[in-house]
């Protein structure tokens, strides 16, 4: 499914999200859409049209597929930590489902996808239909959405994001409700944000290295889902990552 962008009266006039990439030196695009599919705002087009890996985005639908399968029965599940010392102090230690989703613990939802094994995996992304649809060998169970393997465009990142919203995945209510509880990011009176960071190459810059930002903001009788993907050349580029998306949203008045 594409982003219908024959809808001009619904293009934003007038604003330029590029000054924000440029003021914040990094290169990269954005993609802004509403509930009807209608395009808000697109910086960048070909890149919103181009595979990247997921990274850590791909935690949304591991974690979807997690609680289906049953390897792990809610958000509040803890993982008990194996002791090895990784990168991030804040992984350190036993986790739940909803602090592993937020802080983004790698070591917890490989874990989940061993759990889930190679055939379901394969099984359950296949019948989503998400990204390139490309997991890998059984050996690659738990390294498919780190390497590079998996792969998908801003594009379908926002497909998935509007199926998930209009609960028109193939996965349960309950299973749906959770996920989308654990992916708020931010709760006022006006909105609610539930997204997903993602940082491709995280730790090593002897290759490219992708950042995601991405979800969607529920503002009164509207939705608007945003997919932003930049290049990462060191680590003070990773929080551009939301600090263009919330300009950009500013722009719009979204925000």
């Amino acid at each position: 499914m594409t982003i219908n962008t024959k809808n001009p009266i619904y293009l934003a006039k007038n604003i330029d999200c590029g000054k924000h990439f440029r003021d914040l030196g990094v290169q990269g695009s954005i993609l802004v859409v509403d509930q009807e599919n209608k395009q808000i705002l697109a910086h960048n087009p070909q890149r919103n049209e181009t595979y990247f890996p997921v990274a850590s985005t791909f935690k949304i639908l591991n974690s979807l597929i997690a609680v289906e399968s049953g390897v792990i029965q809610d958000e509040i599940s803890v993982l008990t930590w194996d002791g090895i010392e990784r990168e991030l102090p804040q992984w350190n230690r036993d986790l739940n489902l909803r602090e592993a989703f937020k802080i983004s613990a790698v070591w917890f939802y490989q874990v989940l996808a061993r759990r889930v094994g190679h055939a379901r995996m394969e099984a359950w992304i296949t019948k989503v239909g998400y990204g390139n649809q490309q997991i890998g060998t059984e050996e690659n169970i738990d390294q498919f959405w780190l390497n590079g393997t998996l792969q998908a465009t801003p594009q379908e990142q926002i497909q998935l994001l509007r199926r998930l919203h209009g609960n028109q995945l193939p996965f349960s209510e309950r299973t749906v409700a959770i996920v989308k509880d654990i992916m708020i990011t931010e709760k006022t009176p006006e909105y609610i944000i539930r997204a997903k960071t993602g940082w491709f190459g995280f730790g090593d810059y002897s290759r490219p290295n992708i950042g995601w930002y991405f979800g969607y903001v529920e503002k009164e009788d509207n939705v608007y889902f945003f997919a932003t993907n930049i290049d990462i050349h060191a680590e003070n580029d990773g929080p551009a990552r939301l600090q263009l998306t919330r300009r950009c949203l500013t722009d719009l008045a979204i925000l």
